[in-house]
């Protein structure tokens, strides 16, 4: 068992250093491929080219957000913007974002490795105080943490958005860090990782119910029925006890309000000159809301936007935006016991619904889904949702030539491909939850059969 581990380990190493070698020879292409003008890959809020602009009118005593160029935060202006000044003479432009890029990517993988690794050992001590020894055994057969984290580095969505000088893997590695603080109990991580995530992109701040239960009631864990069974079989004790920590939830409260304040004081500072908060508020998050630009991207909201009347605007941005908070509760009380993959399920619906998409946002949730290899082992169609991914992302560059560039086609050519791409991910989510709910059903089975089983000897 050790030799398979440690074979394992050496077989991790090996083909995390080739993905990384991959996107270094990629880097070095000139024009990176072209993949930076992809309307895939670079959105408003993500593109390199917008930030560069935002950060030259800031070296100019001008408002980075003057125009309608940059929409993003004035911190990741401040970190990324000197990094696109920077030139390398006889080398690639903007050569030093790239390896930001690929570093920032590494980073992500070792921490979606952990998290696995922090999942999978509490899911394995789960079972076996359910006497679910040989399942528990089982679950260890794939290690999930290595596989998640190479799905990550290999996933061709991922490459092109680290590639394609998109800012994704930075917002990526905000959620992915609240996310493994939450998962290992480091309670300031945690909320360090939210805030900065929800204020690069907005989206994120519905992550704060799975890291929020991952804090109180620890990783996941079958349903607290099989528990209860199990302790009716032991006449009313139990091994382990499901009981939510109030304190965690006060500490992430607290250090949320601390990162929270210092992230304004440092947006404040960085924009004082200007136009103040107010201005960088309207800007960006007032920007992502409204769905001020309609230039095409992988999602639907664009193309709906664009063909509504003015009179009904508001009326819809309401009904897409509400479309993703009423999805919260539901889940929540549903799939309580299991929030990181909660988490999961989030992350897929706002990357379906949300204004602004791109492929690193399919990027980050596939990452997250390999998570939980061995419960979904059985989930349906996935043969069909992994063509229609391969279709999806063939056909749609093919789209938006033959509308942009050949004038042969229409918006509707495009449009098709970005419906497609939203149905897939719907599919995804739906057969995943089912997957996850049928294991929970085998596991009350289980121990239902071993209480059985037991009573009668």
């Amino acid at each position: 068992m050790e030799e398979e581990k440690k074979g394992s380990t050496s077989g991790f190493w090996r083909w995390a250093i080739a993905s990384v070698l991959f996107r270094l020879i990629l880097v070095f292409f000139p024009k990176n491929l072209h993949l930076s003008s992809r309307p895939e890959v670079s959105t408003p809020l993500t593109s390199l080219r917008r930030l560069s602009e935002g950060y030259w009118l800031k070296q100019s005593s001008m408002s980075p957000y003057a125009g309608s160029m940059y929409h993003g935060s004035p911190l990741l202006l401040s970190i990324l913007g000197p990094l696109t000044a920077l030139r390398i003479e006889g080398q690639p432009e903007h050569l030093l974002c790239g390896l930001f890029f690929i570093l920032a990517d590494i980073v992500n993988a070792m921490l979606i490795r952990a998290t696995g690794q922090c999942l999978q050992m509490a899911y394995s001590q789960r079972l076996k105080a359910l006497d679910l020894v040989k399942l528990s055994a089982a679950s260890g057969t794939i290690q999930s943490g290595n596989l998640a984290a190479l799905v990550y580095l290999w996933n061709p969505f991922t490459i092109v958005a680290c590639v394609g000088l998109s800012t994704s893997p930075v917002e990526n590695l905000a959620t992915i860090l609240s996310l493994y603080g939450a998962c290992t109990g480091l309670v300031p991580l945690a909320a360090f990782g939210w805030v900065i995530a929800t204020h690069m992109s907005l989206y994120p701040a519905i992550l704060i119910v799975p890291v929020i239960l991952l804090l109180g009631y620890g990783p996941d864990a079958p349903p607290r029925k099989v528990f209860l069974q199990k302790e009716y079989k032991n006449g009313g004790q139990s091994n382990v006890q499901v009981i939510f920590s109030w304190r965690q939830l006060v500490h992430f409260v607290f250090w949320s309000i601390i990162w929270g304040t210092y992230v304004l004081v440092l947006c404040g500072i960085s924009v004082k000159q200007y136009a103040g908060l107010q201005e960088m508020i309207r800007r960006t998050y007032g920007f992502i809301l409204t769905v001020e630009d309609l230039s095409p991207n992988i999602g639907v909201l664009w193309y709906f936007f664009a063909e509504v009347f003015d009179f009904f605007r508001s009326f819809f941005f309401i009904v897409f935006h509400m479309n993703i908070l009423f999805m919260i509760l539901p889940l929540a009380i549903r799939l309580k016991h299991r929030p990181a993959f909660l988490a999961f399920v989030y992350i897929a619906i706002t990357a379906t619904f949300k204004s602004y998409p791109s492929v690193g946002d399919s990027a980050l949730y596939f990452g997250l889904l390999a998570l939980f290899a061995n419960e979904l082992a059985d989930i349906k169609f996935s043969f069909f949702l992994f063509c229609g991914y391969i279709g999806v992302s063939l056909l749609s560059p093919v789209m938006h030539n033959l509308w942009i560039w050949r004038g042969t086609g229409n918006a509707n050519f495009y449009f098709a491909t970005g419906m497609a791409y939203a149905c897939l991910q719907i599919i995804l989510v739906v057969e995943s939850v089912s997957a996850m709910l049928d294991h929970d059903r085998m596991l009350m089975k289980l121990v239902a059969a071993r209480k059985h089983v037991d009573s009668k000897s």
